[in-house]
């Protein structure tokens, strides 16, 4: 029986990948939960609606299980200041990945710990894109680079151009077109 059971507390999987067309059954695979909470979508900020969902969910008692640091916050103030929230109200944060877990109770090695492990997680994804943006700049410098491919053509363009000339309301055009209204403003005025 896990430590969560024997206490009442429920044990929670928060999974989250960058894509839609990522797998996500390898994160918490073959780990015994109650609840899982999973998106689909960038860590560069922890505005996501399942992670919002997890953190009100959870209570005194619980365990909140996560694959990895960087699944959890992918800067080091935001990792830290959601592990202190959760701890604060009696959460256990059990990182899978790097055997880290953190109880509140806490000594000043833990949080070493936590501070140079989410340190290292930042620090690698400040290289992933220095290094992307690396090979972007050569790739334009050879003259390759084309950049993100359109999301519309140029008749799905046009027929969108008319359909606001005509009336019909951006933002229902953005969700029927899988665009942002960002994009579609673009569009609209090139």
């Amino acid at each position: 029986m896990s430590a969560a059971a024997l206490r009442g507390g429920k044990r929670v999987g928060y999974i989250r990948v960058s894509t839609v067309d990522q797998n996500e059954a390898r994160q918490l695979d073959g780990l015994e939960l109650d609840k899982t909470f999973t998106d689909k979508a960038s860590g560069k900020d922890i505005k996501r609606p399942q992670l919002q969902a997890a953190l009100d969910y959870l209570r005194d008692g619980d365990v909140l299980v996560v694959h990895s640091l960087d699944r959890l916050a992918r800067n080091l103030d935001d990792l830290r200041r959601i592990v202190s929230t959760l701890t604060g109200k009696g959460v256990v944060v059990e990182f899978v990945k790097e055997h880290l877990v953190f109880t509140g109770e806490d000594n000043a090695m833990s949080q070493l710990l936590l501070s140079v492990m989410g340190a290292f997680a930042e620090f690698e994804r400040s290289l992933l894109k220095e290094r992307q943006r690396e090979g972007i700049a050569i790739a334009k410098r050879a003259g390759v680079y084309k950049g993100r491919k359109p999301s519309l053509t140029a008749d799905m363009i046009a027929a969108l151009r008319k359909r606001v000339t005509d009336g019909e309301k951006k933002a229902t055009l953005a969700r029927e077109y899988s665009i942002s209204r960002e994009t579609l403003y673009s569009y609209l005025r090139s």
